[in-house]
C-alpha cells in the first residue's frame, strides 16, 4: 500500500463526549431530551443531517437549524472535549518513517477537522486533510473518499490505497470507491457492524495497523 486514508472520529481520537452533548444541546431546541447514550453513539460518525433527519424525524429546515446549533456550542466547546486514542502518534510516526503518503477523510466538516489535528500536532503527518462542506453539498463518506483519492492523484492506483475507519459508512464508502479498508475495533462501530459492511481486516490496537501494512 502506498496511500493511507484514515477516518478522523473514532479512528484517530475518541471525539464522543464533545459530539453527543453538542447533540443533546441542539435537541433541546425541539423540546428533545435525550439521554441514552447508545442513540446518542449514533451520531459519531455519520453525515449530522441523515442522523437528525432519520432518527429523529426533523424536516429539512429543522435538521439544518439543529446543524447549526451543534456547530455553535461544537466549535466552542465540543471541538476539545476530545483526545487522541493511544498509540495514535506513533502510529502516523512510523507509517511516515515509511514515506507512506498519509491522507484524513471525515465526513466532520473540514475547518473542524484541520482544528483538532493541529490542536493535537498531528496534521503534520498527512499530505491531504479532507472534510465535508459546511454547506452539506460534499458531506457522505462516499463523495469524502473520492475527492481525497482525486487530490492524491492516486484514482488510477486504487490498488495502492486503503481506507481505515470504525463504522460502516467508512467500510461501504470505501467499496464504493473500489479502495480496500481496515476496521478498527476501538472505536464507535461494533465488530458485527464492521463485518456486515464487508469489511474482512479488522484490527485491535493501532501497532496491528504498522504490522498489516
Amino acid at each position: 500500500m502506498k496511500y493511507i486514508l484514515f477516518d478522523l472520529d473514532g479512528t484517530l481520537t475518541e471525539s464522543g463526549i464533545g459530539i453527543k452533548r453538542s447533540v443533546q444541546y441542539a435537541l433541546k431546541n425541539f423540546n428533545i431530551d435525550e439521554t441514552d447514550d447508545e442513540k446518542l453513539r449514533l451520531f459519531i460518525g455519520p453525515p449530522l443531517f441523515d442522523s437528525f433527519t432519520n432518527r429523529y424525524g426533523l424536516n429539512e429546515e429543522q435538521a439544518n437549524k439543529a446543524i447549526e446549533l451543534y456547530r455553535e456550542r461544537y466549535r466552542e466547546k465540543g471541538i476539545f472535549e476530545n483526545r487522541l486514542y493511544d498509540g495514535i502518534k506513533n502510529m502516523l510516526s512510523e507509517l511516515k518513517a515509511r514515506d507512506l503518503i498519509l491522507a484524513v477523510a471525515s465526513s466532520k466538516p473540514e475547518v473542524f477537522v484541520i482544528k483538532i489535528l493541529k490542536f493535537f500536532d498531528i496534521d503534520k503527518y498527512f499530505s491531504v486533510i479532507t472534510g465535508a462542506s459546511l454547506d452539506g453539498k460534499l458531506s457522505a463518506k462516499k463523495d469524502v473518499i473520492r475527492k481525497t483519492l482525486e487530490m492524491l492523484n492516486a484514482t488510477n492506483n486504487k490498488d495502492q490505497c486503503i481506507m481505515i475507519g470504525d463504522r460502516e459508512h467508512d467500510v461501504k464508502g470505501a467499496i464504493e470507491n473500489s479502495i480496500n479498508c481496515i476496521g478498527c475495533l476501538w472505536g464507535y462501530g461494533s465488530e458485527n457492524e464492521l463485518k456486515k459492511a464487508g469489511c474482512s481486516i479488522l484490527v485491535s490496537t493501532p501497532d496491528q495497523i504498522t504490522s498489516i501494512l
